[in-house]
């Protein structure tokens, strides 16, 4: 019998899948195609301080082996958030989920995060710092370690609960920003987040998208996403959740081999509502074929 369970910042999940941020809404809708309870857990929809309507259509465009985005964050905001979202996420979901959080100045932060960490559904604070759609925040914080570190280091200092940076990968040196990160005192980091592009329609002659570039996601990142959970797990001692083009169980177990404690599962929910799911019920016979007997102990087996 295999042991799927991981204890990411010190709480336990049965396993280690998690749905991404902005692939899962607030649970409730895939909560009517499936019990989500057999989640590790999930990352909710992206929220900020205020609503936001998000970037002009068209914001999403097909590539090779992925799909662009620039959705730009489109939320209802922190408090309607905790008043009409949480309680509906409540009727379907009984794990503590991970909130994740993106702001426009330190204090958009602070004051997000610190509503948020007085939820008694939620388990970890997600703060994106890498978000590569939206102007005047968001991936400005996440491209630097010195910006990066100043947003650990006020949310650490505003709130209780496990806060996990999400890191750009649209940088020099990412393993500078997640050392960085831990230094302020984060409890883990997760990564990556989308990588820039652009498709260009050749009838108008114009981008696809309206905000003329967006977020890369799907299968054709995986092996960028594998290199820098691997460069990072070896940086720091922190946990790490990989994400990037994971479509299947195995690449939940290469996530592991390279550092990551837990792995999220972004574009490939918008391909197929039922991926987590069925990554989740094939990972023992992944495990049993590879000879796992216990995630928990191959984290970090090929560093």
């Amino acid at each position: 019998m295999v042991d799927t369970r991981v204890s990411l910042c010190g709480i336990t999940l049965d396993n280690p899948v998690i749905p991404a941020s902005g692939t899962f809404g607030y649970g409730y809708e895939f909560g009517e195609l499936y019990d989500i309870n057999i989640l590790g857990t999930f990352s909710f929809k992206g929220t900020t301080r205020e609503p936001r309507f998000g970037n002009p259509t068209p914001r999403i465009a097909e590539t090779a082996s992925g799909m662009l985005n620039a959705v730009g964050l489109q939320n209802p905001g922190v408090e309607k958030v905790i008043s009409e979202e949480l309680p509906k996420m409540r009727k379907v979901f009984h794990k503590k989920v991970m909130a994740n959080i993106s702001g426009f100045s330190l204090d958009d932060y602070v004051y997000t995060c610190s509503k948020l960490d007085e939820c008694e559904d939620i388990g970890w604070l997600e703060v994106n710092i890498s978000c590569p759609n939206v102007h005047g925040g968001g991936m400005s914080f996440g491209t630097s370690a010195k910006s990066a570190a100043e947003v650990t280091k006020a949310v650490k200092r505003a709130v209780r609960k496990p806060v996990i940076v999400k890191l750009s990968p649209n940088v020099t040196d990412i393993v500078e920003i997640a050392k960085a990160c831990e230094a302020e005192g984060a409890d883990g980091v997760s990564l990556i987040n989308t990588l820039m592009g652009m498709r260009i329609d050749l009838k108008t002659r114009k981008p696809l998208l309206k905000n003329t570039t967006g977020g890369l996601s799907g299968p054709a990142i995986f092996p960028v996403a594998l290199r820098m959970v691997y460069q990072c797990a070896k940086a720091v001692k922190i946990p790490v959740v990989g994400m990037g083009g994971v479509s299947k169980a195995e690449d939940v177990l290469e996530m592991m081999f390279a550092g990551a404690t837990a792995v999220e599962v972004g574009a490939q929910n918008l391909v197929d509502p039922y991926a987590c799911r069925d990554i989740i019920a094939d990972l023992p016979r992944a495990m049993e074929k590879y000879r796992v007997e216990k995630l928990s102990d191959i984290i970090g087996a090929a560093l």
